[in-house]
């Protein structure tokens, strides 16, 4: 199953890369893309959950990897504060 790396760039300016173990997230999230911030833990929530039932649906288990993820990023919007008005924007998806 191909894997996808990647990276946004958070409101301070700051790149942070992140891990889906499916192609899946390319219908949640798209390069160049920017989000409000909002919709993109919304996006990118629904799009790594839909990435770890894909490896359940493959392999009879969850991806621990895609809810670490999910776990990181929350963590991060978290840490930032982040207000409606903030931005998120996808800078690089690449396949693994």
């Amino acid at each position: 199953m191909p894997s996808v790396n990647f990276t946004v760039k958070w409101p301070d300016g700051k790149l942070t890369q992140y891990y889906s173990p499916s192609t899946v997230i390319y219908e949640y999230l798209s390069i160049g893309q920017r989000y409000p911030s909002m919709q993109f833990l919304h996006q990118v929530e629904n799009g790594l959950h839909a990435a770890s039932e894909r490896v359940r649906a493959r392999y009879g288990f969850f991806c621990s990897s895609a809810m670490d993820n999910l776990a990181l990023i929350k963590r991060q919007a978290r840490l930032f504060g982040l207000s409606p008005e903030d931005q998120i924007e996808v800078i690089e998806m690449t396949n693994q």
